[in-house]
């Protein structure tokens, strides 16, 4: 097997000669492949999908060896060896412009081109960042991103001239709101409706995985390597925030890490036509119509043009996904270029401004957001979910620290069980209820505060989650509250949603039947219930 060293050169020729052998077979192939054709959006997507289908053997550099090769030879070899093939296969049908292999020619080429006055490409042990990728390679993360937009969807004349319509009335309500004619005019010219966000928007799932599972995906091990990575390579912009704010830099890592991934996934949907689509729908469309004027008041602002104004198909934008209202009240210009940009590359002013939001919605510095504790079996589990404490009047109650420490009174604190009684328990401080205020989900805050703590060097959950638990659906929780009112214990209403009121009539059942009185709406309980 052909032993290729690792790098651009490398890269280029395997891409180059498997895209020869995959024309030497289109001569004798039917009419057209059974495979659907994919443009490739980089080099490095081609590689994966070259590796995939045939092995190869690549060797590390030798230690001690110079490991470099000539990229230009090695590219021109590749451009010799496609148009060999294509030569030497006169059936072959003729390539349509902007087909894969010639669209990797041109790359190849310019390869090529390039190597004529720069010295041997050195390969190096691990992958460079985008920012350190040659000229030619450094717009491939945008590349990819614009290839996995969803394709475009063909709208009835009906609904388009109706969008249309809407537009035309929106136009008035934008500039009584204070957006000038012109940005309108700008950011609306290009506006498509968008059937697929509609059918996203309306097709939402409940939310049903168990807090144990979604934690194991949100602090994943690789995404707290990345985590830690990121937080490194940022580290002098975290530092400084961190001194401006009052809010630790691996809290603002952990929300850049459950937002985006670190910026990997900040969303390519054109945000004004999408949020364009929302307001016209109707199902949500006065709270999208006020994301939409504050969108149009970002652009009219100068922090960014209209084509690069992407973000999710629901409106949340850059590297820490603000919905337009909250970039208005929070985002700042960290950098000091006159632009609050949380959507380049560059994620400063996106971390920042997270810092700000934080910082606003009332952290408190020296503070944690929570500790892992564990509950005694005889504990009176009526107390969580309740009142406040302080950690010490907490730790006479029979609570301890999961690590083996002391409780220290840091502030008063809510006991939290996400599972119940059979899972990980946690003492929640003020903080957590202000990274609440970013996504109001306890899971969200659990995962933000405990990838947080993650990134800082802090060892995995030392207890763990009952197998098969997860949340229950709206149906399910209205039975649970059907059942509860049938045997006198009131929920106050069948509505589906579990507060006060269904929790203590939840308890009381529980203490009637012989049950942990932990209040948690199980798929246990709700068999009790059934029974």
């Amino acid at each position: 097997m052909t032993r290729i060293h690792a790098g651009l050169p490398g890269l280029v020729l395997l891409c180059g000669l498997q895209l020869a052998v995959a024309e030497a077979v289109r001569a004798d192939a039917p009419g057209r492949s059974l495979r659907p054709q994919v443009r490739p959006a980089s080099i490095t997507s081609m590689a994966t999908r070259v590796a995939a289908a045939r092995p190869v053997d690549v060797a590390p550099p030798t230690p001690g060896a110079p490991a470099s090769a000539d990229a230009g030879e090695v590219a021109r070899a590749a451009l010799r060896a496609i148009e060999v093939t294509r030569n030497a296969n006169p059936r072959a049908p003729a390539l349509p412009r902007g087909n894969a292999t010639d669209e990797l020619s041109n790359v190849i080429a310019v390869t090529a081109r390039e190597s004529e006055a720069h010295a041997p490409v050195t390969l190096v042990r691990r992958s460079l960042r985008p920012r350190l990728r040659p000229a030619n390679l450094a717009e491939a993360p945008r590349r990819a991103a614009a290839a996995a937009a969803p394709a475009p969807q063909a709208v009835p004349a009906a609904l388009q001239a109706d969008f249309n319509r809407w537009i035309a009335g929106f136009r008035g309500r934008a500039l009584s709101a204070g957006v000038s004619g012109a940005v309108f005019d700008r950011a609306f010219a290009g506006v498509e409706y968008l059937p697929q966000v509609v059918k996203r928007d309306g097709n939402q799932s409940e939310f049903t995985t168990s807090t144990g599972d979604y934690l194991s995906r949100a602090v994943s091990d690789s995404r707290v390597r990345n985590g830690r990575a990121a937080a490194a390579e940022q580290a002098g912009r975290l530092n400084a925030i961190a001194a401006r704010y009052d809010v630790p830099g691996h809290y603002v890592a952990a929300v850049w890490g459950m937002e985006s991934n670190y910026g990997a996934n900040r969303g390519n949907t054109p945000l004004i036509s999408a949020l364009a689509t929302l307001a016209h729908d109707g199902r949500r469309g006065a709270f999208f119509e006020k994301q939409l004027i504050a969108a149009l008041k970002i652009l009219q602002n100068g922090d960014v043009r209209p084509e690069d104004m992407t973000g999710s198909w629901a409106g949340a934008m850059g590297h820490t996904q603000f919905i337009p209202t909250s970039y208005a009240a929070y985002a700042v210009d960290f950098t000091g270029d006159g632009r609050r940009d949380i959507w380049s590359d560059d994620p400063t002013d996106a971390l920042a401004s997270t810092a700000a939001y934080l910082a606003k919605a009332g952290w408190i510095p020296n503070m944690p957001w929570g500790v892992e504790v564990i509950v005694p079996r005889d504990f009176n589990f009526a107390l969580a979910h309740g009142p406040k404490k302080m950690p010490s009047e907490w730790e006479r109650l029979g609570l301890r620290a999961a690590d083996g420490g002391r409780l220290r009174d840091h502030g008063s604190a809510k006991l939290l069980l996400p599972s119940g009684a059979q899972g990980v328990a946690f003492l929640t401080f003020r903080n957590f209820d202000v990274i609440k205020r970013y996504n109001n989900s306890d899971a969200y805050a659990l995962g933000v505060g405990h990838l947080g703590d993650r990134i800082a060097g802090a060892g995995p959950l030392k207890g763990s989650w009952p197998e098969g638990d997860h949340r229950l659906k709206r149906a399910e929780r209205e039975e649970v509250q059907r059942l509860l009112a049938r045997r006198g214990f009131d929920p106050g209403g069948v509505d589906g949603r579990l507060g006060p009121n269904s929790i203590r009539a939840i308890r009381a059942f529980q203490s009637s039947a012989g049950l942990v009185p932990d209040g948690h709406p199980s798929v246990p309980l709700l068999q009790a219930l059934r029974r």
